[in-house]
């Protein structure tokens, strides 16, 4: 089995290839599906929006010796009534956030004192703050205008430096994947989706587009003069391009992934830490999906894309014209070889060899007349491997022009020439 080191040389060098181009139906069909799955799920569940975009009030509880979440809810309903479902989460190993809506001043130190009695700690330790709904609104909107002016910039840019709107359209539509896969993903699990979690989502929109502007050079490269010439099609010619680059995807991805791994398991696990894990998150299922984009959405649309121009269709059908041309002479040389193997076994089974390796006498074809008017039969003298003995010791009878033996006349049964 050979080495990684070796499997992405030979991926490099051609001797290996995956037909990512060729398949992209089948790419597209299960990024189709993985999409219309997280949108279904974003119609249906919905995200959980952190209270930063919904508002509201948050009370701490710190120093806590046991982070069940019962006594909290029990405190809400004494407090508000069984109408109220508080959200409560766990933040470290001593700390309890309990989020409720908008409250008074009233119902803010009434529930606060039952917070306190229910973990059984001085009210000191229990802290409080309100976000308004109206500052949650103004954070969602500017969050979506950042997604929609980096889109368009990104846009933009892709096509200023490829010098091909194809590309750019190709790589916004593995963006466009990227980010609703990944928020259907918060949506599929209920994670909570605070303004870090905004963060993480456009800093994967930053690394898969850095992955397929790498894989796009990639493929300008190796499509630069293929138009031009017809040993490989534009499809053949991308289709190299993204095996020469999936060893360096996958291991950056590998690379990336690792420390955004250990960050999640610690901010989530071991520190509590709501804003270590809600960035964390976002690039972890990020990277993956992005990579996935990269590899196997972006440079098949590209390449589907293109292959709408008539010059490309051409340039295809002359590649396939040379390689027909070139099995068919293939096929004739074949045929010929056969040919002369088989003529020369038939002339090696009918040829006599004589005893001694002597010459052997074949009939050929008439000369001249008998005494007795038998007609003389010429000899071409041959040797025993069908080869002609001419000029060889001891087959005797004079050299002819061209190489031959003048044929000696057969000697009648009266014994008469």
């Amino acid at each position: 089995m050979p080495s990684f080191a070796q499997w992405g040389n030979e991926l490099y060098t051609g001797r290996r290839s995956y037909n990512i181009v060729g398949r992209r139906n089948l790419w597209y069909g299960i990024g189709i599906t993985i999409f219309v799955v997280s949108v279904l799920l974003l119609l249906v569940r919905g995200l959980n929006p952190g209270i930063e975009f919904r508002g509201g009030s948050e009370y701490r509880v710190s120093g806590v010796e046991q982070t069940a979440e019962a006594p909290a809810v029990d405190a809400v309903e004494d407090v508000l009534g069984t109408g109220q479902v508080p959200r409560v989460s766990v933040i470290g190993d001593d700390t309890v956030r309990v989020q409720t809506e908008r409250l008074d001043d009233e119902q803010t130190d009434e529930l606060r004192t039952a917070l306190a009695d229910a973990y059984d700690v001085d009210p000191a330790a229990v802290t409080s703050s309100f976000v308004g709904a109206t500052w949650g609104q103004d954070v969602t909107s500017k969050s979506l205008r950042a997604l929609v002016i980096f889109l368009v910039l990104v846009g933009v840019g892709l096509a200023l430096f490829f010098r091909n709107w194809e590309m750019a359209v190709a790589a916004l539509v593995a963006l466009l994947h990227d980010v609703v896969v990944t928020v259907g993903v918060y949506a599929l699990i209920g994670f909570e989706v605070t303004p870090a979690t905004v963060i993480g989502f456009l800093t994967i929109l930053g690394y898969s587009l850095y992955d397929t502007v790498v894989v796009f050079d990639k493929v300008r490269e190796n499509t630069r003069h293929v138009l031009t010439g017809s040993r490989r099609t534009l499809a053949e010619a991308a289709n190299l391009a993204v095996n020469q680059t999936l060893v360096r995807s996958i291991n950056t991805s590998v690379v990336a992934l690792l420390p955004v791994g250990s960050i999640l398991f610690i901010g989530a696990f071991l520190l509590g830490a709501g804003t270590l894990k809600d960035i964390s998150l976002a690039l972890f299922i990020g990277l993956i999906v992005g990579t996935y984009s990269s590899i196997f959405l972006a440079t098949p649309l590209w390449v589907h894309l293109r292959s709408r121009d008539p010059e490309v269709r051409e340039q295809a059908l002359r590649v396939r014209a040379r390689r027909s041309s070139e099995a068919r002479q293939g096929t004739g040389a074949a045929a010929t070889a056969g040919s002369t193997a088989t003529a020369g076994s038939t002339a090696t089974a009918g040829s006599a060899t004589a005893p001694g390796g002597t010459a052997t006498a074949v009939l050929d074809r008439p000369d001249r007349e008998g005494a007795d008017g038998e007609a003389a039969t010429t000899v071409p003298v041959q040797d025993a491997d069908g080869a002609p003995a001419a000029g060889r010791p001891g087959t005797g009878g004079p050299r002819q022009p061209g190489g031959g033996q003048r044929a000696q006349p057969r000697r009648n049964r009266r014994g008469r020439r």
